[in-house]
């Protein structure tokens, strides 16, 4: 199965361009306002205009007022919901939108609850644990991942076009997701290294 492949936190026309150019799946823009990938919603309105049909468009989220992802939602056409904070499955259910809901993985973290916790969640997206929210960039240990999710598997943290290969053939992701793997600078995108990291998937993809 083709392993669908997300590139994150965007800002930039150009860098979006290159995106869809290389083969993302999806697109994902960052609405939290203390993270250097923070854009608005009505400059993402902007830059979704440049993503064709058939790549998703994803908006990232962290604890945000329910009101605020509604008017983000209205403002551009968001494909699927990432909630990356303390958001409870009430909380993510209430948008009637897919999402997927973020797991910051570290031991003694029941992978196999949690996941049965958000059961109308598309999948859980798996990062690394380190203070604040997000994964800063780092790989976590992929042998605390449960053999049986009870959800697809969404494959983040510190994936690079040099790791990717080897996480698609160890994990089995159904997706993966990279941000700073594929940055020259926090939210400033370096094309060749999206290109190389696409590349790198499909590679892996005929591999298994």
């Amino acid at each position: 199965m083709k392993t669908r492949i997300k590139i994150c936190g965007l800002t930039r026309e150009a860098d979006v361009d290159a995106a869809v150019a290389a083969g993302a799946d999806a697109i994902g823009f960052v609405f939290y306002p203390s993270s250097p990938r923070y854009v608005t919603p009505q400059r993402a309105a902007e830059l979704a205009k440049r993503i064709p049909p058939f790549v998703d468009i994803v908006g990232l989220f962290v604890n945000a007022a329910p009101e605020v992802v509604q008017a983000t939602c209205g403002a551009l056409p968001i494909n699927v919901l990432q909630f990356h904070g303390d958001e409870d499955a009430a909380y993510c259910r209430q948008f009637a939108r897919p999402y997927l809901r973020a797991a910051r993985v570290r031991p003694g973290l029941d992978l196999v609850e949690f996941g049965r916790s958000f059961p109308e969640a598309r999948g859980l997206l798996l990062d690394a644990f380190v203070e604040g929210y997000g994964g800063g960039g780092h790989v976590f240990d992929w042998t605390l991942i449960p053999p049986a999710l009870p959800a697809f598997l969404v494959l983040s943290g510190g994936l690079t076009a040099g790791n990717v290969g080897e996480a698609i053939r160890r994990v089995r992701p159904v997706a993966v997701d990279v941000s700073s793997g594929v940055e020259m600078s926090k939210g400033i995108k370096d094309h060749s290294k999206i290109a190389a990291f696409v590349a790198a998937v499909r590679k892996a993809d005929e591999s298994i």
